[in-house]
């Protein structure tokens, strides 16, 4: 694993900013003799595209990025040696859905001045509510060859292609998933074997050489035990990928703020603006938090808000033509022993001619989806209608010894598809098969249709069509299509041994944090609080039944941006997609922890839980509980104390971090001589006095605070013995490296040693 250097300290100041990486501990610091602007600070060490975050990185905070999107069209001054008259941006992207995240990574990172503004949380609307899957469409190149369709076989070969770079640039997200189509009668067996080879051979190196293959019945039964047998004869599995779609959403955010662009949930628009030629030159936004309104001037305007997209649309021009038809995809949730753990299975003749798909995931099995009209809200309620169709249509394919039943259905969601209709058509009644870009008189850019796995290629496109019609400046063409998302840089699939040996946590714990957050784990796991059991030692859980653990919610506050207990348990985790029963009695103690992380009082807290289970409705809370209050859910105190375990002496308890005795003794005397007053703790003033004493005297108070709360974060104030171990436990694994740590440690390699083989369980 490499890392970027650490810039030497100059004197005589050491400014705190936001700029790079990878795991233990939060922010790198900017060392220069002048404080950096948050644009500056975010792409300070951005020397190449392809480079990771690093050593470490924290996003800046969203009222760091307000402040930035204030600035636009005000006189300010900018880093201290640079004026202009207006900061303006050079696109303003509204939505922060996949195909916006996506549009702000790709003009980000050819070094335009982006802005994205979501009027609602990041994914909250259709990009966390798909089917999970990356794929070609097996059901589109069918499509293709029976009805001689170019466009749609075109479809398929820039999904393929688009499918290998998804699975490329964000791997602990995505994968590839078996996924079986069962045969009853004879001609299928050979159909389907010929369809799903036809797909591998379009895929090509695209497909990562797993190619389609065909089993006997009882080779069937033996993968998928839960099958009806009568007339079974045999099944195709094919290949196709599958991600979590809400946590790619927010890796694509993180990466484009990393890459320099301004971002801002909970920022709507209002009005747009424009000069006296009628050409768009801004709009007017609103924090939705606190009402507060101002004025965003960018030089061009990108409508990326999905089935959205024609609200934009008229505030442009009031009499526009609608172009979004909008249909409902409906998906539920069941017990894991509805299919096995690593395969999936798609039903291509349903009983109505519609495709569902039968898939393992996080735990638990998805079925889905429907194909229904219906009308583009926030947060749409499933119908009974289309639960009880998809459960029909599961009990056709499952054994009678497997009952299914409604009560099974542990969550139900309904995702909009943003179908489009090119205005400038001809036949305004036909739809764009993939997706459409339309630019009105005014410039107003809207990116519409398309589907999860071209997000890429959407935006690709979209930057390109920006970039001409607005006639900006760029450093050259896209490169997303190699571009490494974040958290996708240290990870490797083995990366959960190293959290099991470092933090001791439980196997299905570290594989989820792994999974789902690729290398930041390392800096979830730094927060987690200790168990108090014998094993495992960190990660309590929120919910007995799944692996979601209390650390990652103080995580997504402080640098994913969670503003509403819905974030949580809607989109950084996946609670409420999994169980909303589950979720409903982990509410109380995600409240309590996002209360003490945002400054919320009980007023707040309590209707953060109403607004918490108004949510839970669109995810199938049964009606009888949507009015339920937070006093009547039972309490589960799970603030534990001492921070290790009675009995057991300090260098024990720390080899679960590799260190032997002789380090654990080493690292006292190196906390020793930082701590000056000799209070078992390292406040500012002993950080000051150390700084001193290495030649920094003028060091601002500030900038200090900011070293220390960086490495602090259980927020005491000052940095105990075990947050100092946890860093040289940082150093020593992972080769980590901040501010703190060069006064700490200086230039010795004492704690950047390779771990020998018989301490990483075999060199893992």
């Amino acid at each position: 694993m490499f890392r970027h250097a650490l810039p030497r300290i100059s004197k005589p100041y050491l400014y705190a900013g936001a700029i790079t990486t990878t795991a233990l501990v939060g922010t790198t610091y900017a060392l220069s003799n002048s404080p950096l602007s948050l644009e500056a600070a975010t792409r300070l060490n951005e020397k190449s595209k392809y480079s990771r975050p690093g050593p470490l990185w924290s996003p800046p905070t969203r009222a760091q990025m307000i402040d930035n999107l204030k600035k636009s069209g005000k006189g300010v001054k900018v880093a201290k040696f640079e004026e202009k008259d207006q900061q303006e941006f050079d696109l303003l992207v509204v939505g922060g859905g996949a195909t916006g995240s996506g549009v702000a990574l790709d003009a980000a990172s050819r070094g335009l001045k982006v802005a994205l503004v979501e009027r609602d949380d990041f994914s909250s609307g259709t990009s966390s509510k798909s089917t999970k899957l990356v794929h070609g469409g097996v059901r589109y190149l069918q499509k293709a060859i029976f009805e001689l369709d170019y466009d749609q076989y075109k479809l398929v070969v820039e999904a393929l292609r688009e499918r290998r770079i998804f699975l490329e640039t964000a791997p602990y997200l995505s994968h590839m998933l078996p996924i079986l189509l069962p045969t009853y009668t004879w001609w299928q067996l050979p159909y389907y074997y010929v369809g799903c080879k036809m797909y591998d051979i379009l895929a090509g190196s695209e497909g990562g050489n797993i190619g389609a293959y065909w089993m006997g019945k009882s080779k069937v039964l033996d993968a998928f035990p839960m099958l009806k047998q009568e007339g079974l004869t045999g099944g195709v599995v094919y290949y196709d990928g599958q991600h979590n779609d809400s946590r790619m959403n927010m890796a694509l955010i993180l990466s484009a703020v990393h890459n320099g662009a301004t971002v801002a949930n909970y920022v709507s628009v209002v009005a747009l603006l424009k000069d006296e030629a009628g050409k768009l030159r801004g709009a007017r936004v609103r924090d939705e938090l606190n009402g507060e309104e101002w004025e965003v001037k960018a030089k061009g305007i990108i409508n990326a808000t999905g089935p959205f997209s024609d609200g934009l649309r008229k505030l442009d021009e009031p009499m526009t033509q609608e172009i979004v038809a909008p249909s409902s995809g409906v998906h539920i949730t069941l017990p894991a022993y509805y299919g096995p753990k690593t395969m999936g299975l798609l039903d291509p003749n349903t009983s109505d001619g519609r495709v569902i798909f039968f898939l393992p995931w996080q735990g638990n099995v998805i079925a889905g989806t429907t194909d229904a009209p219906t009308n583009v809200e926030q947060n749409p309620i499933p119908s009974e209608k289309e639960i009880q169709w998809i459960l029909d249509e599961v009990r056709n394919y499952l054994s009678p010894d497997i009952k299914v039943r409604r009560g099974d259905v542990l969550s139900a969601w309904s995702g909009i598809r943003p179908l489009v209709r090119d205005p400038a058509a001809k036949d305004t009644q036909s739809l764009v098969r993939n997706h459409m870009i339309n630019i009105s008189e005014s410039g107003l850019l809207t990116i519409a249709g398309g589907k999860w796995t071209t997000y890429r290629a959407m935006a690709e496109e979209t930057v390109d069509e920006a970039v001409k019609h607005f006639g900006l400046k760029t450093d050259g063409k896209s490169e997303t299509a190699h571009i490494k998302l974040i958290g996708s840089h240290g990870w490797t699939n083995l990366m959960f041994v190293k959290l099991i040996q470092q933090f001791g946590l439980d196997i299905e714990v570290a594989k989820h944090l792994s999974e789902n957050y690729g290398d930041r784990a390392w800096t979830i796991c730094s927060m987690a609080a200790p168990t108090g059991y014998a094993w495992p030692l960190h990660g309590i859980r929120l919910s007995p039944n799944y692996p979601v653990i209390e650390a990652e919610v103080r995580y997504a506050c402080r640098f994913e941006y969670a503003q509403h207990a819905a974030d949580f348990i809607g989109r950084r985790s996946r609670l409420s997609f999994l169980n909303t029963d589950a979720t409903i009695s982990a509410l109380p103690r995600i409240l309590e922890i996002m209360a003490s992380e945002l400054g919320w009082n009980q007023e707040r807290v309590e209707k953060e839980f109403d607004s918490a289970l108004y949510y839970l409705r669109s995810m199938g809370l049964a009606e009888h509980k949507a009015n339920i209050k937070l006093a009547d859910v039972p309490r589960v105190t799970s603030s534990i104390s001492p921070a290790r375990l009675p009995g057991v002496d300090e260098a024990a308890f720390y080899s679960r971090a590799l260190f032997t005795p002789e380090e654990v003794a080493d690292l006292k005397i190196r906390f020793q001589k930082m701590d000056f007053d000799q209070d078992e703790m390292i406040t500012a003033k002993d950080l000051k006095h150390a700084l001193s004493r290495l030649g920094y005297s003028s060091v601002e108070d500030e900038t200090i605070q900011a070293i220390i709360s960086e490495v602090d974060f259980d927020r005491r104030g000052a940095i105990f013995f075990d947050d100092f171990c946890e860093l040289a436990a940082g150093m020593k694994e992972l080769s980590i490296d901040s501010a703190f740590t060069h006064i700490t440690m200086g230039d010795s390699d004492y704690f950047r040693n390779k771990i020998s083989p018989e301490k990483s369980g075999g060199g893992v």
